[in-house]
């Protein structure tokens, strides 16, 4: 992955301050408990002009929804949130962008049961491409079915994006690229397909789109996203829950995801999927996917919030 490059400003609990002075102290309940939730948005230079930020409210809508999940109330509300990322982007001149709100329990006192003291909240905005790589993004990646599962519902709360739920994830990743794949697939405590590391799945067989249900995976905005304009371009789509092996048996496959966007799978567990490369369906959704984020789209033009600078 590559290395974060600094923007001018960091916004820090109402305040636009610089990069390196946007500090916490080592002995942060969050640091050591996973006290934190968060989000990932991204921002896309418009052919028109100016920029839009791709569903910015329904974002920061599950943001403060994890805050009530996890019990650790957001102390901004919703529409100064939504404020705070356009003014975040236009503070750094930001044209495209990967925006990173984040609300955690800081200094105060140890132990498992977090401090009485308001969460710290932070927006910060990078230039980040292809999560998975660009080839990926062309050509798709390579696939491991982890061997750690995807987290039971009521063990920790997966509809929050909480931090310490990523633990989860870390573990997975790591195992995957260790084995020499890009990123690694989760089943869930029952042995059906579940999500990636931080993406959400499709499946296409024919003109049918299949895609785990809610039960054991992150409510995904892209999800949501996909699902509404594949069935608007005429495709089925299907949230039901599948195996390992109709995976390996479909004829295309893809994740989804803020930092992944539409990302094709060519190849699970050493199995080739379809074709080998990116089918002729994802490289539709995808198309039509990037035309929607960068306002090219007009019909879905209440996904975008607009600014410029």
């Amino acid at each position: 992955m590559p290395a974060l490059e600094p923007t001018p400003f960091i916004w820090f609990n109402g305040k636009l301050v610089p990069w390196n002075e946007a500090q916490v102290h080592v002995l942060s309940h969050a640091l050591h408990y996973g006290t934190s939730y968060f989000e990932g948005i991204r921002a896309y230079r418009c052919p028109t002009g100016g920029s839009a930020v791709f569903r910015l409210k329904d974002h920061m809508r599950r943001f403060v929804n994890s805050g009530k999940i996890l019990g650790l109330p957001c102390p901004w509300s919703q529409a100064d949130l939504e404020k705070a990322v356009i003014d975040t982007l236009t503070a750094n001149k930001m044209e495209t962008a990967y925006i990173r709100p984040l609300a955690f329990v800081g200094y105060g006192s140890m132990g498992v049961l977090p401090p009485e003291a308001p969460l710290d909240v932070i927006i910060a905005v990078w230039s980040w491409g292809a999560y998975l790589g660009a080839e990926g993004m062309d050509k798709g990646v390579r696939v491991k079915t982890s061997s750690f599962s995807r987290i039971h519902p009521n063990t920790l709360m997966s509809k929050a994006k909480a931090g310490g739920n990523y633990v989860n994830s870390v573990l997975a990743k790591v195992e995957a690229v260790k084995c020499g794949y890009d990123e690694a697939l989760m089943l869930d405590v029952q042995g059906f397909v579940s999500e990636a590391s931080g993406e959400n799945i499709f499946i296409v067989r024919g003109n049918t789109l299949k895609t785990t249900p809610l039960t054991s995976v992150l409510e995904g905005i892209s999800r949501d996203s996909i699902i509404k304009l594949a069935r608007d371009m005429g495709y089925t789509v299907e949230e039901q829950l599948f195996t390992r092996d109709e995976l390996y048996c479909a004829d295309e496959a893809f994740f989804c995801g803020t930092a992944a966007e539409v990302t094709p799978i060519r190849e699970v567990d050493n199995r080739i999927i379809g074709e080998g490369h990116a089918g002729s369906v994802t490289k539709s959704i995808q198309r039509a996917f990037f035309q929607v984020v960068d306002g090219s789209s007009a019909k879905y033009a209440d996904w975008l919030a607009h600014y410029s600078f």
